[in-house]
């Protein structure tokens, strides 16, 4: 049994100060994927990775974005889309290292900005990305947002690709492919919970919603939170800071595990780990956690 989670941090030394690592040692999981780091490579605060390998791209937009994979033992293999990636080892050592490069015309404007890192685990056959897709913009509903929807329309087309690429690789090397993080969509109305107001916004296009039907598939990569609680609404994973949203649960969820079929089957437990209380917040979103039936 492996468990694996994921978890938008909205900056790892604020997550830090709001309860981050006993929540993660408590859960106990295997492989931890982090999205929106937001931290320097220098800076990396090394208590939040007590106990892991920390493979991070973070990117070279200060303060903003950055994603990580942390597992229990040192990858056989990483890649990026810049190429390169800083890693911590268990006793706090840091290194600044090349690593393959995954090359894509419609990605290369987002090489730097520490939006996707994947592992190949040495303990598990298994490969392992942690994803922040850009958040885009509701054009042409909301004026001046057009160069914003276009950027995101563009990253998911790139990205669309490479996990076709990166799902077929695994599976002729003999390894299972789990993609997890946050895709700043909500595919359907189970996943938003005020969907009827959110149809012209940003995350809930029309065409955001095909882009993710067309990325899954009981072929290729199986939403597996979805396929453990098919009728359920949400379990959701992101609140607005504001307001009433978190109290009132009116969240969205948007942070996916996406597996290829086999691991998606041998999935056995998944659960969003809200907090108990909006003091008790981490971040803005919560960990999404799976377990799964996946051997040595």
């Amino acid at each position: 049994m492996r468990r694996i989670g994921t978890h938008n941090v909205n900056g790892i030394r604020a997550a830090l100060r709001r309860g981050f690592a006993p929540w993660w040692a408590q859960t106990n999981a295997d492989v931890i994927a982090l999205q929106e780091v937001r931290c320097r490579a220098d800076d990396l605060p090394l208590e939040a990775f007590a106990g892991y390998h920390a493979t991070l791209d973070t990117g070279t937009l200060a303060g903003r974005n950055g994603v990580a994979v942390l597992t229990r033992q040192v990858p056989t293999a990483v890649r990026t889309l810049g190429g390169a990636v800083t890693t911590i080892d268990p006793h706090g050592a840091r290194e600044h290292t090349e690593v393959d490069r995954l090359v894509s015309r419609d990605l290369a404007p987002f090489a730097r900005e520490g939006r996707y890192v994947e592992v190949d685990l040495s303990d598990t056959p298994l490969t392992v990305a942690s994803l922040y897709l850009p958040k885009g913009a509701a054009w042409p509903y909301e004026d001046n947002s057009q160069e914003k929807y276009d950027r995101k329309m563009r990253f998911m087309r790139g990205l669309a690709r490479l996990l076709t690429v990166s799902r077929r690789r695994s599976a002729a090397e003999g390894r299972e492919f789990v993609v997890m993080g946050d895709f700043n969509v909500a595919h359907t109305k189970q996943d938003l919970r005020n969907w009827r107001t959110n149809q012209k916004s940003e995350g809930f296009l029309p065409e955001e919603r095909d882009w993710f039907g067309s990325i899954t598939g009981p072929r290729t990569l199986v939403d597996v939170v979805r396929a453990l609680h098919p009728d359920a609404d949400g379990p959701y994973s992101w609140w607005s800071w504001r307001g009433q949203a978190f109290a009132n649960d009116a969240g969205w969820r948007i942070d996916y595990h996406l597996a290829s079929p086999s691991l998606a089957r041998s999935a056995t437990h998944a659960f969003s780990g809200r907090e108990a209380s909006y003091e008790e917040r981490i971040s803005d979103h919560c960990p999404v956690v799976v377990d799964y039936a996946v051997g040595d």
